[in-house]
This record gives structure tokens, C-alpha cells and sequence, in this order.
């Protein structure tokens, strides 16, 4: 099973809600808080492939899911 990675920052709803969705289901993941890690939104659009606004920004794998309500939806359509 691949591992869901969440590009984050402190201070972030939506990316504690990604974290805690991933939690309840025991799913692996990673959580990088870009403050931390340095990562700019220009590293991260260069990753996406398109202009990046907000996070979280979410992968499964090497697979762009995209923000909270994408993950949620991803995690409906694949139980």
C-alpha cells in the first residue's frame, strides 16, 4: 500500500482534518510542514504541475489527490 503524503502548515484546518481523516481509517501517511521542511508554493507548483494557493496538497504515492475535500472524496470512491 502506497503512503498518503500531506504538505501542510501550522495553524491549518483543513490540513489537521486531512491528518485526523487518515488517522481514523489507519492509514499510513507522512505529514511535511512546509514552514519547517522550507518548501515555497513555487517548489510545490513545480511538483503539481500547476499553481499551488493553499494546503494542504496531497499525494497518494506519487499520485496528486489535491487538498482536504479531494482526499475525502478519493477515500469514499476507493472503500
Amino acid at each position: 500500500m502506497e503512503r498518503y503524503t500531506i504538505f501542510g502548515r501550522p495553524g491549518c484546518g483543513f490540513c489537521v482534518q486531512a491528518k485526523n481523516l487518515l488517522e481514523r481509517k489507519a492509514l499510513p501517511f507522512r505529514y511535511v510542514d512546509i514552514y519547517e521542511e522550507g518548501i515555497t508554493a513555487e517548489s510545490l507548483e513545480k511538483t503539481i504541475g500547476k499553481p499551488v494557493k493553499t494546503v494542504p496538497q496531497i499525494f497518494y504515492g506519487t499520485e496528486y489527490i489535491g487538498g482536504y475535500q479531494e482526499l475525502d472524496a478519493h477515500l469514499k470512491a476507493t472503500s
